[in-house]
Order: C-alpha cells, then structure tokens, then sequence
C-alpha cells in the first residue's frame, strides 16, 4: 500500500506529465493526411503488422487493397481477409523466393504484373489502403526501378495510405516514407530449429 505521501507524488507528477503529452498533441496541426509506411528490417512481424494495420482499417469501414510481391503460398491472413467479401481486394502475384524459382526473368515479370495490380488498387477510389508486402524485397533485387517506384507513389492520390513491408528497405523509399519501422531480430525460433508454421508463419 502507497502511503498518502507517495499518492500525492505520483499524482503531482501525472499532472506533470499529462500537461506535457497535452502541450505535444496541440503542437500537431496536420489531421487528414495519407501516410506512406514501411515496415523493415531482419526481424519477424513486418507482413503481420501490416495486416493488423488492414484490420484497423477494416474496422473504421474502409475498404483495402493488398498486393504479395514474392509471396506465392496460401495463407490464413489471406482466407480470412477474403471473408470481408469486396471490401477487400486481395492479389497473391509471387512464385516464390528468388532462390526457388531460379530464374531472374521470372521473377522480374511476376513483379512488375504486381505492380500492375498495385497500380489498379491505387486507382481505385473506395480503397483508403494499400498494403504492398514484400515489394522491399523486389526492389531489393532490382526486379523495379526503385526510382520510378517511389515517384509513383509519391504521386498517388492524396487520400490512399500505402504501407510496404518486407527487408532491406532501399534509401530512397525510407527517404520518402512517413514512416519508418524497423523490426529487430532479438531472437527467432527458426535459429532453434523450429520450421515455418502454419498460424505463425503462414
């Protein structure tokens, strides 16, 4: 049990506390505006974060559209997105990692045709957000023009929010991002010896 003493004190110090976090909520003028978002880094939770984004988003009625750059496998965030019926969009256009397909030509026009597909969703004016995972990957490997890439989406409508996983995010898509997270890699079951499962994974 605190004593009254340490009562007043943590309450005198909240007070302080929430005046500042006050003070920093009104410095902030923007309030409509279309954010560009990219998840990266070497750790786990870059696809899964943006899903949960598209959930969100879901949840204020809105309507989305996704593109899987690399991605070729079925998924359950995929069976389960596709239950909202057409306030989804959703299009898997990968065959697989550059190591299983083999072939670069390939995969260079498996990701420009999800380009494509993201360019639709970009014109679309019912969708409010775009999620293009794994397209960090593909510019990774010069599969797109990163250049291009990032004036297209710098010149996208003003009220779509994209936000763009996958690892390795090139200099010039974090340079136009409004926001930036890196995912670390603290510590990954994988490194034990525990394989892809499904519900984690996939």
């Amino acid at each position: 049990m605190q004593s009254e003493a340490e009562k007043a004190r943590h309450r005198d110090k909240m007070i302080k506390r929430k005046a500042v976090q006050d003070a920093e909520v009104a410095s902030k003028t923007v309030t409509d505006r279309a954010l560009l978002m990219v998840n990266t880094g070497p750790g786990k939770g870059k696809s899964t974060a943006a899903f949960g984004l598209a959930l969100r988003a879901l949840g204020q009625g809105w309507k989305i559209g996704v593109v899987q750059f690399i991605k070729a496998r079925e998924t359950g965030e995929r069976r389960i997105f596709e239950g909202f019926g057409d306030r989804v969009v959703w299009r898997t256009m990968g065959e697989g990692f550059t190591w299983e397909t083999q072939d670069r030509d390939r995969d260079v026009a498996a990701a420009q045709a999800a380009w494509a597909a993201a360019h639709e969703m970009m014109d679309d004016p019912d969708i409010r957000l775009l999620v293009l995972d794994e397209l960090n990957v593909a510019l990774r490997y010069d599969y797109l023009p990163v250049r291009q890439i990032v004036d297209e989406l710098q010149a996208r409508r003003p009220d779509l929010h994209v936000v763009i996983t996958g690892r390795n995010a090139k200099p010039e898509l974090i340079e136009a991002a409004d926001l930036v997270t890196e995912m670390g890699a603290v510590k990954h079951h994988f490194a034990a010896g525990v394989k892809a499962q499904p519900g984690i994974e996939f």
